[in-house]
Parts: structure tokens; sequence; C-alpha cells
């Protein structure tokens, strides 16, 4: 039903130019988007809504694109994913250093407090691959196959980042006093 409803908020966009359809449309996921971008932020706020925002704004000046190949949300994670992989391309050529996980790392660091930044530092750990992986699979409970089409990569390459992932994440929890 779910998606019925969202494809016929994208027609109303993209034919009769119905902006409150758009916003229907950012109200359901603005949650879910931010989240994600926050999990990959290590817990930036601010960032994560620079990128969210950023988000939709591509999905809204592209949505005439989609072509319901997908659903509507899995079409636009892919939006966030490339948004955020496109902000850490831009980081790297600005600084010529990883310098994206250097600041997450201190800005973690500085607001250590409770499992919420322990876990962020876990990510931390992780490359980004693997901490998208994570994110999508464990918090925002997508299935394997929308991950790859999000991801653009195939089901058993997503099931070998996860693997590895969750591994070096409880590894780090392990050694920080969490029990597995």
């Amino acid at each position: 039903m779910g998606q019925i409803n969202d494809i016929a908020l994208v027609a109303q966009v993209v034919v009769f130019k119905n902006i409150k359809a758009f916003d229907t449309l950012v109200k359901k996921y603005q949650s879910p988007i931010r989240r994600f971008f926050l999990h990959q932020t290590l817990g930036d706020s601010e960032l994560s809504d620079d990128l969210a925002q950023e988000t939709f704004i591509k999905a809204y000046t592209s949505l005439s694109s989609f072509k319901n190949l997908s659903s509507f949300s899995t079409w636009l994670y892919r939006i966030a994913y490339n948004v955020f992989y496109d902000y850490i391309r831009s980081r790297k050529e600005e600084c010529g250093l990883d310098t994206y996980e250097v600041d997450a790392q201190y800005h973690t660091e500085q607001k250590a407090v409770g499992e919420h930044m322990d876990l962020y530092l876990g990510l931390s750990q992780l490359k980004e691959v693997e901490r998208s992986c994570i994110t999508l699979f464990y918090m925002e409970d997508l299935a394997l196959d929308r991950i790859s089409d999000i991801m653009g990569i195939p089901t058993g390459t997503i099931k070998s980042h996860l693997s590895r992932g969750k591994e070096k994440l409880a590894n780090f929890l392990k050694n920080n006093g969490y029990e597995r």
C-alpha cells in the first residue's frame, strides 16, 4: 500500500507540479534518511541535516527520472548513498588526507558520552562501505536485495561487508567493555 501511495505522490509532483505531494514524501522519509546520515557521519547531526536536505533537493530535481523499477524508498536511499559518497570524495579532494575520519573521530571523542558514542566510535573503525552496509541492514532494517540496489553492488558482496563489519564492530565493543 505504501509503495502505491508513494507512486501516486510522485505522479502528482511530476504531472501536476504538486509541491504538497512532495512535502508528504519528505515528511514520510526525512527521519529514516536523516538517521542513515547520522550513522554514516558518526553522530554529526548538523552534517546529517545538510546531507539529508541535499538528498531531498536532488530527489525533487530528478523526480521525473524515477522509473518505478524499484520502490521509491530504494531510489531515495540510492540518492542519499550517492550524496554521502560525493561528500566523502569532495573532502578527500579538498584536503588530500582522509580528514573526514579524523574530524569524525575527534568530534566523537569530544562528546564521548553513553552507548551511542561508543557505537559511533565503533562505526568509525569500519570502512565506509562496511559502515553503509551495517547501517542499512541493522539500523534501517533493509533487506539484502534492497541494499544491493541502493549501493549498486552484488548481494554476496553486501554479505561479505556485513560479516567483516559486524566482526570488527563486535571486537571493538568487546575490547571496550561490552559483552557479545
